[in-house]
């Protein structure tokens, strides 16, 4: 993968030569192994961390990289070409942090911000359950302060939590008071007394970064660890969605971007009827429907990137390119294995695991059902 991309700066140009290096590195040797054995490669993200590629979106002054959000999503993309579980988790990472930084006190920040931005402790997103996963207003989960005040006690079951039991900490969200305003987050130690986790989900792809369930049975928290006022969880939780969700729209894209590369050379490699079947118009035409696609998904993400970083109103725009992207993930990944034949359903070709990873990408960060939804309603309410 060698996208033609219009940076912003000389040092985000370095920045993404540097992700490629790396990526090229230390992604692309390891993933078909770790996702055939669905193991998880240790020491990978501390890798990551220590290039500086896991608080790309934060401020300097607490060791982020201070990078627009425009570039970072592009950083994710180039990751995601190479393995999109190691892109989805970075992605999630990014995500956990959110809470601390936009809505943590300053001497929260100070104390436990840098060390999640160096990557030296990785983070999970734990906001979904059982049954509430698209609606968020739904948890069960409880946060009851004790009887001094100095804790709270966590009781309840969180679902699809990736990086689940290997996260360092957890975005936590879970119910203080009854009702959709009664919702509070909290930043919860992976090593937790009382804290346990299910065993990974079989998953149709992405099986080399865990996705579990967690138990927390009366686990304490202390009081200092929750983020922001009693009953904004959900404010929190859906500000960070925002984000979260051009973050797999990246993730979608460099997936989607690998599929192409890999079909193209295949195309230009195979003959038949004594010509390269890139030549034959029926193929060649829908080589350039996919790469339309791809570019088409890369601007709509980068078009919402550019708003947030201005300051603007980006949900709608998150949620189009979330929804947009995927979409285009799960087709181009379809014709890839449509170009490769009966070879692209074996597992000698990468395309057939680029297509089970992006169909999960239509699903969590909100189903594209949900995101036509979002949209759909800021058009109602214009």
């Amino acid at each position: 993968m060698d996208v033609d991309r219009l940076l912003p700066t000389p040092e985000a140009a370095d920045l993404i030569a540097l992700t490629r290096e790396i990526a090229d590195k230390e992604l692309a040797p390891r993933v078909d192994e770790h996702e055939a054995a669905e193991s998880y490669p240790e020491g990978l993200f501390a890798t990551l961390g220590r290039a500086g590629l896991l608080g790309l979106a934060y401020p300097e002054e607490f060791g982020g990289g201070g990078q627009p959000y425009e570039v970072y999503l592009q950083v994710l993309e180039e990751l995601a070409a190479r393995w999109a579980a190691v892109a989805v988790a970075t992605s999630v990472h990014t995500l956990a942090c959110h809470p601390l930084h936009s809505f943590g006190t300053p001497e929260q920040k100070e104390r436990w911000l840098p060390a999640m931005l160096a990557g030296e402790t990785v983070g999970g997103y734990s906001l979904s359950e059982p049954q509430a996963g698209s609606d968020a207003a739904a948890l069960a989960c409880k946060a009851e302060r004790t009887d001094d005040g100095s804790a709270y006690r966590i009781t309840g079951n969180k679902a699809w939590i990736t990086h689940g039991g290997k996260a360092g900490f957890y975005a936590l969200f879970a119910r203080t008071a009854p009702g959709g305003h009664g919702i509070s987050c909290f930043l919860a130690p992976g090593a937790t007394s009382g804290l346990t986790f299910g065993k990974p989900e079989r998953k149709m792809g992405l099986q080399a970064v865990p996705t579990t369930s967690a138990h927390w049975d009366g686990a304490l928290l202390d009081a200092d660890r929750r983020i922001g006022e009693e009953g904004q969880g959900l404010q929190i939780a859906f500000s960070a969605l925002d984000s979260g969700r051009l973050g797999i729209a990246a993730c979608a894209t460099g997936l989607a971007q690998a599929a192409l590369d890999a079909a193209v050379a295949y195309a230009n490699e195979r003959t038949t009827f004594g010509r390269k079947i890139v030549d034959h118009q029926g193929l060649g035409f829908l080589l350039a429907d996919m790469a339309a696609a791809v570019d088409s998904a890369r601007a709509t993400y980068l078009d919402a990137a550019r708003r947030r970083d201005l300051g603007r109103p980006f949900g709608r725009q998150a949620s189009a390119a979330k929804l947009i992207a995927t979409d285009t993930a799960m087709k181009v990944t379809t014709d890839a294995v449509q170009v490769l034949g009966g070879y692209g359903y074996t597992r000698d070709f990468p395309v057939e695991r680029y297509m089970r990873e992006a169909k999960i990408m239509q699903i969590f960060e909100g189903t594209n059902q949900i995101q036509r939804l979002v949209i759909s309603r800021q058009l109602a309410a214009r």
